[in-house]
């Protein structure tokens, strides 16, 4: 096979004459390659023989070994790389790998340059006890401020979770690579739970008035991901990638499945969402109108999945977390508070079961830790058998 990455080509012999088989080698070495860059791939996949030592030699793996042999046992690539970019957050952190601005460094080789750093840490030197120092670190940079201490429990919480995924049992069970003991989350706990309940502090009402008046005319591609994300939940990369095909217009639904280029955040994001007839009445016309298969007009093309996050819709986005913003949405992520904005209503209105099939959560304990449950207060209906 050939494949070129960041400016260089290479050609990579797959080494079997079976069609299969040499595909599923392929979807390997270009999983390397976006993982663990050109060096760690090539050593691997062209000149085994120069590795530095077989991962078999009963020694310790690296970071980058590690990750790529889950990389490797794992079918569900967006969730890894989620989990693995917290967990070279905290090793490049842990080892002040992440003082710079190499990491955003995608186009002149600074990425790369900064990934095989972090990947030749050895995972034996990745312990508990440098871990725990690194959350303590992480909170003292928060200060003495409640609001701010508040807001670095949670992100430290949601780090540390999604890094220590990658070392649950049913993900080692298969492992053949020499793994430290004791594995590096080991005994390390999390900081006390902090409430993450949605608040509203928006007239949602309001909002959508001043958006048919500011918007609708004036912006209209900003108009139609702000309808998506208050009527429909959907989130960013859902509105992003949404195509006409999934308006299931005689049922009043969204239908949210695997395309050709989107692949939803798990099995559970899968659904047809029931959508008010008005607001199906506005895409309707705004298909009379579409030059393409994407709801949202953008001339930025679909891409493959890359290391870092992209969006053919982001000037789009960009103009209408401004405008929200504008509007009193002062949160880190003004956008995703309108799907928040949805679950609540529809908790509200129909209980915390409803928003959370609607939002398409994996567990109603994702949805319950969100968002309050309905105000209404419910009782049996029997007072009237103990009158009259």
């Amino acid at each position: 096979m050939k494949i070129a990455h960041k400016g260089r080509r290479e050609t990579f012999p797959l080494d079997t004459p079976n069609k299969a088989v040499g595909a599923a080698r392929a979807r390997d070495i270009y999983l390397s390659l976006l993982a663990n860059g050109w060096d760690a791939t090539l050593a691997k996949f062209k000149h085994p023989n120069q590795a530095a030592r077989p991962l078999n030699a009963g020694q310790p793996c690296t970071v980058g070994e590690f990750l790529e042999e889950i990389c490797r046992m794992t079918t569900n690539q967006s969730t890894f790389k989620d989990y693995a970019q917290a967990f070279r957050q905290i090793v490049s952190e842990m080892f002040i790998l992440s003082n710079n601005t190499l990491k955003y460094d995608y186009r002149t080789g600074g990425r790369e340059e900064w990934l095989s750093k972090v990947h030749a840490i050895n995972l034996a030197e990745v312990t508990p006890a440098k871990v725990q120092e690194w959350k303590l670190s992480f909170l003292a940079k928060a200060g003495d401020e409640p609001l701010t201490l508040r807001k670095a429990r949670i992100s430290v919480n949601a780090i540390i979770r999604r890094a220590r995924s990658l070392f649950s049992r049913r993900k080692l069970r298969h492992m053949t690579l020499t793994l430290p003991r004791p594995l590096p989350f080991e005994g390390v706990e999390f900081e006390t739970r902090q409430s993450m309940k949605y608040r509203s502090e928006i007239d949602v009402e309001k909002l959508i008035a001043h958006a048919r008046q500011e918007l609708e005319d004036n912006d209209p591609e900003a108009y139609k991901v702000f309808l998506l994300a208050v009527g429909l939940g959907l989130r960013r990369k859902e509105i992003d990638l949404l195509e006409w095909s999934s308006f299931r217009w005689n049922e009043n639904l969204v239908r949210i499945e695997p395309t050709r280029y989107f692949h939803p955040k798990s099995e559970d994001s899968i659904a047809d969402l029931p959508a008010d007839p008005e607001l199906m009445d506005i895409f309707r016309k705004y298909y009379a109108e579409a030059k393409g298969s994407f709801v949202i007009r953008s001339p930025r093309p679909p891409l493959p999945p890359r290391p870092h996050q992209y969006f053919r819709c982001d000037p789009i986005f960009d103009r209408l977390v401004a405008w929200l913003r504008k509007h009193g949405l002062h949160g880190n992520k003004p956008l995703h508070t309108l799907r928040k904005e949805y679950g609540s209503l529809l908790t509200r209105t129909y209980g915390i079961h409803a928003a959370s099939r609607a939002l398409r959560h994996a567990d109603l304990r994702t949805t319950s830790e969100h968002y309050s449950d309905s105000t209404a207060r419910a009782t049996p209906g029997l007072g009237r058998l103990l009158v009259g």
